[in-house]
């Protein structure tokens, strides 16, 4: 049996198939990303000059001189190599690495374009950690902060604007019907949906900040998601009001700036009303796919919002520092989250963390990234159900908020795959449609 469903698992999504997504991506995409990193440093050489005095500047032209190597293998195509900083993951990478070696049965095959895409682009940010990792004292500087506080700061307008929608929501939260906050809440998850286009890895660092207020986009926007199962989240989160406490929210993150802001509203907006009585936001040990959330972008985006001259938002700031201060919210940033691996390898690689997430009644994982370790990164049907493409990961109800940057999409009605496809063949990576999809083991009434 066990063999039959391993039969049925398609292969990874890969950079062998010249003109895909994936080969575009290693291609064009990565070494641009590389490209600007190099950049980023030498820009920056005065400041480590200031900061470290020669040390620092030695420094510098030996990461870049790694980095520019990284570069030239990975548009040779050569061999992926193993890790050599001695961090405790290393090994971890390294045995993940020797474990393709002899599924391929060759080690020229294990490479840039031969290789699964998912490996060998999150291989690439390890890769960049390893090159400041070497070469100390600026081993822990993080070379995507400045497009992140960019990203933010051109956002503001658009903070603004959602800060003070949550304030006027919460004004009247205790005169709200349940169909009443159920319509808020639905409203809150759209933005928090759409926040998820201000990716900076998928625009190679380019300006991909939100200019406008989100809330106001949302009826325009509604028809370009596929999958709504937001009414199973609210089931979720408001079934048991009268057998025990509220919830326990956990959200694996993806974009600091705007995004993460529509994250911190969401769950904000939840904990007011009583339906969450708490949250754990799960981000990065160290900086990973550009614009990915690292335990400084948090706590530096709280700062922010308490430290700005505008009410609503500093009152936001204010309110989610003390979350944090009291308990109700705190942070967490498992190394298996900066891992290759699949989701459904995580009860075996990380035990504790699979172990950690049972105890949410409500997961949600932010985008793309996510998604694509959530279902492989794999060359599935578009009808298969998003449930069988989790392969047995199912720690607790989950919910997945993707806009759509890859190729890779499940859960749709027969046949709208390939409509969409005949009419917009880059329907996949554009990031104009998003999903919503829930899945739970034991819920017998949803439809997986």
């Amino acid at each position: 049996m066990a063999a039959d469903q391993a039969a049925q698992v398609p292969p990874s999504l890969s950079a062998k198939v010249v003109g895909s997504f994936a080969y575009l991506t290693v291609k064009d995409r990565m070494p641009t990303i590389l490209t600007k990193v190099i950049d980023t440093l030498h820009r920056n050489k005065d400041k480590f000059l200031e900061e470290y005095g020669k040390e620092g500047i030695e420094a510098e032209k030996q990461t870049i001189a790694l980095l520019s190597k990284l570069r030239n293998e990975m548009q040779t195509d050569k061999p992926v190599v193993p890790l050599t900083d001695g961090l405790p993951d290393a090994e971890i990478w390294n045995r993940y690495l020797q474990r393709h070696r002899q599924v391929e049965e060759d080690q020229e095959a294990v490479s840039w374009f031969k290789s699964p895409w998912l490996y060998v682009e999150c291989y690439m940010y390890r890769r960049i950690q390893e090159a400041l990792w070497l070469n100390p004292p600026i081993s822990d500087y993080d070379v995507f902060n400045e497009g992140k506080t960019l990203s933010f700061l051109e956002s503001q307008q658009a903070v603004m604007a959602l800060c003070t929608y949550l304030e006027e929501v919460k004004k009247k939260t205790e005169e709200l019907s349940k169909k009443e906050l159920f319509l808020h809440f639905k409203k809150l998850l759209q933005v928090s949906l759409w926040g998820n286009k201000c990716d900076l890895s998928i625009s190679a660092g380019k300006d991909n900040s939100q200019k406008t207020d989100a809330i106001d986009s949302l009826s325009s926007l509604q028809p370009f998601i596929l999958v709504d199962d937001s009414d199973l989240m609210w089931s979720t989160l408001t079934s048991a009001e009268t057998q025990g406490p509220p919830r326990r929210l956990d959200i694996v993150l993806d974009n600091a700036s705007f995004e993460l802001i529509t994250d911190l509203v969401l769950a904000d907006f939840l904990v007011y009303a009583g339906i969450v009585r708490e949250v754990r936001f799960h981000g990065k040990s160290f900086p990973w796919f550009v614009s990915d959330v690292t335990a400084n972008d948090f706590h530096w985006t709280i700062k922010q919002t308490m430290a700005t001259n505008h009410r609503w938002i500093s009152k936001c700031g204010v309110r989610w520092q003390s979350y944090l201060k009291e308990g109700v919210w705190s942070y967490h940033d498992h190394p298996f989250w900066t891992l290759p691996h699949e989701f459904c390898e995580m009860a075996a690689a990380a035990p504790d963390l699979y172990a950690a997430l049972q105890g949410s009644d409500l997961v949600v994982f932010k985008g793309d990234l996510n998604y694509r370790k959530l279902t492989g990164d794999r060359y599935w049907d578009h009808a298969v159900s998003f449930g069988t493409s989790l392969r047995g990961f199912s720690p607790a109800p989950l919910c997945a908020l993707r806009t759509l940057k890859a190729n890779i999409q499940v859960g749709l009605q027969p046949g709208r795959g390939e409509r969409l496809s005949s009419v917009e063949p880059d329907w996949m990576s554009s990031s104009k449609y998003a999903v919503i999809q829930f899945h739970s083991s034991t819920t017998p009434w949803q439809q997986d």
